[in-house]
């Protein structure tokens, strides 16, 4: 007899938490802080009231909670405790305590011991908001963290990243040694907040996520000449921010061909006065798709359109690549059993793709068949205090991710009796 999950429960302890871990302005639990660490040790005693559950921390301050079963071979359900300064209450902290909920219904379903092993992990730093690092923790354990760019990590304060990780008693040279917790993944689930408004505006509360948007972001910056304001005609001038100015609308003119999403985040300009005409202009551009080669025809598109504006404008450009990540597409047999899930939980499920990145990108990047749902987003806004999702919808995606996680297990079994 399956044994139903408490979505109410869930709602309690998350808000239990919101009111341990936040003030007036949102939620405060920025990795490696005293907030963050009392976060752990609260989510610890949660735990803990489940008899037999192992716990431990790896290399790199990722949190295990292993319920072993039947079999070596291992469902891992993820999420993170920590938030952005003034965050949203549900953000990272509902897959993980969602997951709590999962491993209590298992516990008691099959006496201590499911047919296959269960893993719920609190990754380390999802949000990368202390040091511009995001996916620390679960890039570690995949093992695509570039160490060099991690050791320079410096935060305002002026701390590096290596000293904060000490004081949390994180060895930073032997954080990649975390890449041992995938030895016998069989999947990963992962559960979270939209984000965005595409539920919302469809008036759906879940979602079956695609997989995670592939990334080019570069700097482009424009060379023009500095001259006086008043006295330079028009048509003399050679203006870097006239060619950056039509990047601005060509970006959207490109989404509107290959889909996706552009953004123009960012524009400086030198010498920056207002009597002179702009020598140089620096625009940082963020270009997202789920089909890679898309993801290229965007880029090429963006690179050629830069180099026409420069021409017109009688400018250099120049291109700097600032980060890259490719698409990373999910597993086709575990979107169909979460679109499954959801639909016998609400009737209705809607395909789409996830814009941010989530540590789910980084698992699936290890070659973990990898599969996440999304449960709506009031107001299509996160990292923000106003962040919330219908109480009714919390109990939906709690029920569903519930009915997920006994389908992968069940799935599990079945590829390992092929």
């Amino acid at each position: 007899m399956t044994i139903p999950p408490d979505p109410r429960r869930t709602i309690a302890e998350l808000k239990e938490l919101r009111a341990l871990t936040g003030d007036d302005n949102g939620a405060q639990r920025v990795a490696f802080t005293p907030v963050w660490v009392a976060t752990r040790a609260w989510l610890q005693k949660k735990l803990a009231a489940i008899p037999g559950l192992e716990m431990h921390r790896d290399a790199a301050g990722n949190f295990w909670a292993t319920l072993h079963g039947e079999g070596d071979r291992a469902l891992l359900i993820g999420g993170h405790m920590d938030s952005v300064p003034n965050g949203g209450w549900l953000d990272g902290c509902l897959n993980v305590l969602a997951g709590v909920e999962i491993l209590r219904r298992l516990h008691s379903q099959y006496n201590g011991k499911p047919p296959v092993t269960v893993r719920l992990v609190d990754w380390a730093d999802e949000e990368g908001a202390r040091f511009g690092k995001s996916l620390f923790g679960s890039s570690a354990c995949a093992g695509s963290l570039s160490m060099d760019e991690a050791r320079g990590l410096v935060d305002q304060q002026g701390v590096r990243l290596p000293e904060a990780l000490a004081a949390v008693g994180i060895e930073f040279q032997r954080v990649k040694d975390s890449r041992a917790e995938l030895k016998n993944a069989a999947a990963y689930l992962e559960l979270h907040i939209e984000q965005g408004p595409v539920l919302l505006d469809l008036d759906l509360p879940l979602g079956a996520v695609l997989g995670t948007f592939g990334v080019e972001r570069h700097a482009i910056t424009f060379h023009g000449q500095a001259a006086h304001s008043g006295s330079t005609p028009m048509n003399r001038r050679k203006d870097a921010f006239l060619a950056a100015g039509k990047m601005g609308q060509e970006i959207y003119r490109i989404t509107d061909r290959n889909g996706g999403v552009c953004t123009i985040g960012s524009c400086t300009t030198k010498p920056g006065i207002v009597t002179s005409v702009v020598e140089e202009c620096r625009i940082t551009l963020d270009q997202r798709h789920l089909d890679a080669a898309a993801l290229a025809r965007m880029l090429a598109e963006a690179q050629r359109a830069s180099e026409r504006f420069a021409v017109e404008g009688n400018v250099r450009v120049a291109w700097e690549r600032l980060w890259q990540i490719d698409p990373r597409p999910f597993h086709s047999e575990l979107i169909a059993l979460c679109d499954e899930s959801i639909k016998e939980t609400c009737g209705v499920s809607h395909r789409l793709p996830s814009g941010p990145l989530h540590d789910a990108a980084e698992v699936c990047g290890a070659g973990v068949p990898t599969v996440m749902m999304f449960v709506q987003s009031l107001h299509g806004i996160s990292h923000n205090k106003i962040e919330d999702t219908k109480e009714a919808h919390l109990e939906m995606c709690v029920i569903a991710f519930d009915k997920l996680a006994t389908k992968a297990i069940g799935w599990i079994q079945s590829a390992r009796k092929t």
